[in-house]
């Protein structure tokens, strides 16, 4: 069956449920859009979202609420960018804040002049960036990052621990990384979320890592699949998706497999039982 295109199966606790968000639209995209050499322009340096764009995120946002979508995501994770952080905080965070309330915000009120109220951390789950969802390295400047210190003054309850260096050290402004090597970071990240015991996730990423991630998997599926998986996604696009684990990454214990035979005893089936037992006279 496995070759086939019918239905497969596998352990419930050999897979995790992730939802992947493409950010809203962000300043660089305007131009972009029209004419792909916008993206050189130096004034989007890691560009935060437009207007429309939280609009955008303003409508996710009711999406996931009303779905139960909000209710079930156990982390969310978020490329190291303003818009990402924007899009991530807006969508997923808790109620407006409270100022010197604790817990501390996921966002200042106006972070990136958005003119946007503080976005309060209560009743949400807990927010990580990590540099392996990041959008392409290098030339572009609308994917370099501001240093992790600017980021934790305005997104005071993200968590930045897992990035190494204030500056980024990854973004290099003569050579672009290749979509072979955003793919393999992909593939990498992927195999990081194995390492996490939350089995409900939420990314929030970009088009570029996303198209180039994905397009690696879907090869088993009938093209129309391959296709729903892969097809470029639209800004502050959610499309949610089962990973498995098939090189047993994962060692997270089933919560709700039982072992059987408590108390032990015969549990011969029964169709043998009828076989193995005598002849009746």
């Amino acid at each position: 069956m496995d070759s086939g295109p019918g239905p497969s199966l596998y352990p419930l606790h050999r897979c995790k449920t992730i939802h992947l968000v493409r950010h809203a639209q962000g300043l660089h995209n305007v131009e972009g859009e029209k004419n792909y050499k916008a993206y050189l322009n130096p004034e989007y340096l890691d560009a935060p979202l437009t207007q429309l764009g939280w609009q955008q995120v303003d409508n996710l946002r009711k999406h996931v609420h009303a779905s139960g979508l909000s209710k079930r995501v156990e982390l969310v994770v978020t490329s190291p960018l303003f818009r990402t952080l924007q899009t991530a905080v807006g969508v997923f965070g808790g109620e407006g804040y409270t100022d010197g309330a604790n817990p501390l915000p996921l966002m200042v009120a106006n972070a990136g002049s958005s003119g946007r109220a503080a976005i309060s951390s209560h009743n949400s789950p807990p927010f990580i960036a990590v540099e392996d969802c990041r959008e392409h390295f290098g030339v572009h400047p609308c994917d370099k990052r501001h240093n992790v210190s600017d980021y934790q003054f305005l997104f005071p309850a993200v968590d930045f621990s897992l990035i190494e260096t204030d500056e980024d050290l990854l973004w290099k402004a003569d050579v672009r990384e290749s979509t072979e090597e955003l793919a393999a970071r992909g593939l990498k990240f992927l195999n990081w979320l194995w390492t996490r015991k939350e089995k409900e996730i939420a990314i929030v990423t970009h088009s570029g890592f996303l198209v180039h991630t994905l397009r690696a998997f879907g090869n088993d599926c009938v093209p129309s699949v391959k296709k729903e998986m892969c097809t470029r996604f639209a800004n502050c696009e959610l499309r949610s998706m089962v990973i498995v684990d098939r090189s047993m990454i994962g060692s997270d214990v089933s919560t709700t497999n039982y072992p059987g035979k408590v108390p032990p005893g015969s549990d011969l089936p029964s169709n043998d039982a009828e076989e193995e037992a005598p002849n009746s006279i």
